[in-house]
């Protein structure tokens, strides 16, 4: 067993419980605080027992799906009480740290003001030693008397104001219109060697549904729906149906099977079902309506007069319980064909490294949600996928029969030839490709934000 992987992973499994455990105490004393100011007790104890009740209710969720073997997914059915959970736990977590980071700023600057002042003003700094040493008072003035600035105090407590409430405005709008602002993605795949019959196929991927208290039916049936709307030749559902096991994966394979393409619906199971011990529901419940769900499978389909090999595979897991790494995509290699192009479904994104050592020309991918929060900070997008692959949403290249350990990938708009060849000297020029679909639904809080869901429409171009 890697004990080293099995610490990092318990200090921060207990770092997040510590967060979590700090935050709710912030708001219990905030909203203790807030009602003791105010003149009727009946109202006072009304407040007080909502939010204790509502926490309880929650936290009494949680357990249950805990109890449940769901992975930690809250309660199935209540939605009002899953979808408050989920708002309330991640809005009062960011709210709590960007509280402590305000206040933060205001100690640091009433330390350097007062810093500054001492420095700058000799009485000043006199009489702050006198004072500790015992002497009479001075009418200089004294840090505490520096320090306590009105107008500063006021622009402190106002931005604490508004950096406690700013997430759970922001988590309201992510929750409100950005999740369900299900958006169309068009893009061009460069192949090498791409046949002359599948110049111009059309591929619609969607990925992660997760279907459960934060996705109903209904929000399923309106992204195939848009799908289908698209005239794709062939439909691919690279994993997650559900979160946990007390989701219907039976209702969300029931929706799937609306997809209409002319090469067939496929799709590959996601970490989720693994989770919820539903892979072999799910590759049941396909075959039943007439789809494929590809387990380390491949299937030859024919285009316009020519061939193309398309793979599935189960979740590649990275590490073992014990924490050992494991080489992805094992025992693949027999499944690649030479004789014409290959196309993947890994949910895993990092299983491309190990694709493109295989001569997969094209890898499709989920998982990362894009992150599901991504903001822009100076030029550059922060997301918290970046914590677990390099491929966080979109289309990325890498050389083909390049080692898989060794080399990043490349965003789609990198150059990766100059003038004199190859970036890559003494290696074949064609690049593998991967693309990474942000997916449908959300898991941990039912909130998007600069990362809205996606169906993507994928045409197959001639590198």
């Amino acid at each position: 067993m890697n004990w080293t992987w099995l610490l990092l992973r318990t200090v921060i499994g207990l770092g997040i419980v510590g967060l979590l455990f700090f935050s709710q105490r912030f708001w219990y004393r905030a909203i203790w605080r807030v009602t003791s100011n105010w003149g009727s007790q009946v109202l006072r104890v009304a407040a007080r027992l909502i939010y204790a009740t509502l926490l309880l209710l929650i936290i009494g969720a949680i357990a249950d799906g805990f109890r449940m073997g769901r992975g930690g997914h809250i309660l199935s059915g209540v939605n009002l009480i899953t979808i408050f959970a989920g708002l309330w736990f991640f809005s009062a977590l960011f709210a709590y740290l960007a509280v402590k980071v305000v206040g933060g700023i205001d100690k640091v600057w009433a330390w350097l003001r007062a810093a500054y002042h001492l420095r700058t003003h000799p009485s000043a700094r006199e009489a702050a030693s006198s004072s500790r040493a015992g002497a009479p008072y001075s009418s200089a003035p004294t840090t505490a008397e520096l320090v306590s600035n009105p107008s500063r105090r006021y622009f402190f407590k106002t931005a604490t104001a508004l950096a406690g409430a700013g997430p759970f405005l922001t988590a309201v709008y992510g929750f409100a219109a950005e999740r369900l602002d299900y958006q169309v993605r068009h893009v061009d795949i460069p192949m090498p060697n791409l046949p002359a019959g599948l110049e111009g196929m059309k591929i619609v991927q969607i990925s992660d549904i997760h279907l459960s208290s934060y996705m109903p039916r209904l929000e399923v049936r309106r992204a195939v729906r848009m799908a289908n709307d698209l005239g794709a030749d062939l439909a691919l559902v690279t994993g997650d149906f559900i979160t946990g096991a007390g989701d219907p994966i039976a209702d969300c394979i029931d929706e799937v099977r609306g997809l209409r393409a002319p090469l067939g619906v496929w799709g590959c199971n996601g970490n989720h079902e693994i989770y919820a011990r539903a892979e072999d529901t799910a590759q049941r419940l396909f075959a039943q309506a007439g789809m494929k769900l590809l387990r380390s499978e491949n299937a030859q389909l024919t285009f316009n007069g020519s061939s193309f090999n398309l793979i599935g595979v189960d979740y590649q897991r990275e590490r073992t319980n014990g924490g050992r790494r494991v080489q992805l995509l094992q025992q693949l290699e027999p499944l690649v064909r030479r004789d014409m192009p290959n196309l993947l479904m890994s949910h895993n994104p990092n299983a491309f490294n190990r694709a493109a050592e295989l001569g997969i020309e094209l890898t499709l991918a989920g998982h990362t949600h894009g992150g599901q929060i991504q903001v822009e900070i100076l030029d550059h997008r922060l997301s918290p996928a970046r914590f677990i692959t390099d491929y966080v949403a979109g289309l990325y290249h890498r050389p083909m029969f390049a080692p898989a350990p060794n080399e990043r990938a490349y965003p789609a708009n990198s150059a990766f030839e100059t003038s004199h060849g190859s970036l890559f000297p003494g290696r074949p020029s064609a690049l593998a490709s991967i693309y990474v679909n942000r997916g449908l639904g959300t898991v941990g809080a039912p909130v998007r934000l600069g990362v809205p869901p996606e169906i993507a429409l994928l045409t197959l171009r001639r590198a």
